[in-house]
C-alpha cells in the first residue's frame, strides 16, 4: 500500500516532467498576465467584440489560454494531452464545455458527443472517468420550473421526458461500458431536480459498481447533509453512492441572487466553514469506503494532503477504485502528478470544445483564479521554480 510519508507538493520536477520548455514558458507569460486583475476584467469583453466584429483573433486564444486549460476542439484533437498525462499516470476525464444553449438540436448533439467520450473512455484506461452537465441537454428555464414545482404544460412534459431520455441514455452507456459518469452540480434554483434525477440513475445503475456520479457542492451549507442523507438512501436501498467532492463554482451569482430575492444565502457564511464541511467529508466518505465511491475535485493542498492521510491511517489502497483526486488541466500540476507519482488515483478535468462555445468556460477559470487570493501567486511561484531549475530564465 506504501504511506505518503514522501509525498510533497513542492516538487516541480515531477510536477511539469510532462512540460516541454516552450509549454512552461506560454504557462509563465500566461500566469504573469492573468495575475494582473485589469486584463482580466477587459479580456472577455474586448475578446467578444472580436470575435463577433470577425478579427483574426482565434489562432490567438487557440495558442494560448485555450492551448493552457483546454485539450482542443475534438476528442481527437485532445489525444496528444491523453497520452502526456497518462505518462504521467494521470487519468482524462473529458469535459465537453459546452454551455448556455437553449436548442433542441443542441442537446441532442451534446447528449451525442458525451456519448462519443464514453465510447473513448472504453477503448483503455487512460480515461477512467466521464462527466457532463444536466444543462448540457436540457433548458436551464425548465429546470427552473421544475425546481420552483410551477405546474408545466403539455409541451413542457414532452420537453422534460426528452430530457430524462437523453440523461438516461448516457447513464445506461456508462453502465454498459462499466465506464464512470459523473453529474456536474449546477445553481441552487435548478439543483434539486438534478439530484433527484442523479438518485434516480444510481438507484438504476449502481448497484454492483458505482456508475453514476453526483456532485456536491460543499461551499453550501447544506450539502454535507445532503452527502450523508444520500448515503443513508444509497445503504437502505442497495446501491453505492457516487460522490464528486467539490467546493464549489457560483458563490458570487448565489449570494447575488440570495439577496435580490430576499432568502438566506444558501452560500456557507466563511472559507474556514466550507473548508470544514468539505473535509468533514472527505473524512465521512473514506468512513464508509464499500458504499460511498468519490472524486475529491479540488486545487486545496491542504485537502489533498488530509484525503491522503486518512487513506494511510484508514488502510485504504492508494489505488481503491472508490477514490479519486482530481483538478483542472493546466492548474495544480504539483498536487496531480506528485500524488500521482506516490501511486494515488489521479485524473485530470480536461475541457474540449468549440473555441467559441469554451470561452465562457476560459474566462471563468482566469477570472476564478484572481479571485482566489494567493492560488495563483502560488500557480505562479511553482512555474517560476522550474523555470529556474531548467535555467530558462536568470
Amino acid at each position: 500500500m506504501g504511506q505518503n510519508n514522501n509525498l510533497s507538493f513542492e516538487n516541480t520536477e515531477i510536477a511539469f516532467k510532462h512540460s516541454s520548455n516552450t509549454d512552461l514558458k506560454r504557462a509563465y507569460w500566461l500566469f504573469r498576465v492573468i495575475n494582473v486583475n485589469f486584463l482580466v476584467k477587459i479580456g472577455p469583453p474586448i475578446t467578444n467584440f472580436a470575435i463577433k466584429i470577425g478579427l483574426p483573433i482565434k489562432g490567438l486564444i487557440k495558442a494560448t489560454i485555450f492551448k493552457h486549460f483546454c485539450g482542443g476542439e475534438t476528442i481527437r484533437e485532445c489525444e496528444k494531452t491523453i497520452q502526456s498525462l497518462h505518462e504521467g499516470n494521470v487519468g482524462t476525464i473529458l469535459d465537453y464545455s459546452i454551455e448556455g444553449e437553449d436548442d433542441e438540436q443542441v442537446f441532442d448533439n451534446t447528449r451525442d458527443e458525451i456519448l462519443r467520450t464514453i465510447r473513448r473512455a472504453a477503448k483503455d484506461k487512460s480515461i477512467p472517468i466521464t462527466v457532463f452537465k444536466i444543462t448540457g441537454v436540457g433548458r436551464f428555464s425548465l429546470l427552473e420550473k421544475l425546481d420552483a414545482k410551477t405546474s408545466l404544460t403539455d409541451e413542457e412534459q414532452a420537453e422534460w421526458k426528452k430530457v430524462q431520455d437523453r440523461v438516461f441514455a448516457i447513464c445506461e452507456k456508462a453502465f454498459a461500458s462499466g465506464i464512470p459518469v459523473m453529474i456536474d452540480a449546477e445553481e441552487t434554483w435548478i439543483q434539486n431536480t438534478i439530484d433527484q434525477l442523479a438518485l434516480d440513475m444510481m438507484h438504476q445503475f449502481n448497484k454492483e459498481k458505482a456508475i453514476v456520479y453526483n456532485t456536491y457542492q460543499l461551499y453550501r451549507h447544506d450539502k454535507l447533509a445532503s452527502l450523508k442523507a444520500d448515503h443513508k438512501v444509497a445503504a437502505k436501498e442497495g446501491f453505492i453512492l457516487g460522490a464528486k467532492l467539490v467546493r464549489g463554482a457560483y458563490m458570487e451569482k448565489e449570494r447575488k441572487r440570495a439577496e435580490e430575492k430576499g432568502y438566506p444565502s444558501p452560500i456557507q457564511p466563511d472559507k474556514q466553514s466550507a473548508d470544514r464541511d468539505y473535509d468533514a467529508a472527505l473524512d465521512y466518505s473514506t468512513d464508509h469506503i464499500n458504499q460511498v465511491a468519490f472524486v475529491a475535485g479540488t486545487h486545496n493542498e491542504d485537502s489533498c494532503r488530509l484525503l491522503a492521510e486518512l487513506l494511510d491511517k484508514k488502510g485504504i489502497d492508494h489505488k481503491n477504485a472508490h477514490v479519486y483526486f482530481s483538478q483542472l488541466l493546466g492548474m495544480s500540476d504539483n498536487l496531480s502528478f506528485n500524488l500521482a507519482n506516490a501511486r494515488y488515483n489521479v485524473a485530470k478535468y480536461v475541457p474540449y470544445g468549440p473555441i467559441k462555445a469554451v470561452l465562457p468556460y476560459l474566462f471563468r477559470r482566469a477570472q476564478e483564479n484572481t479571485a482566489i487570493a494567493g492560488q495563483m501567486s502560488r500557480e505562479l511561484s511553482l512555474i517560476v521554480k522550474e523555470v529556474k531549475r531548467r535555467r530558462l530564465i536568470k
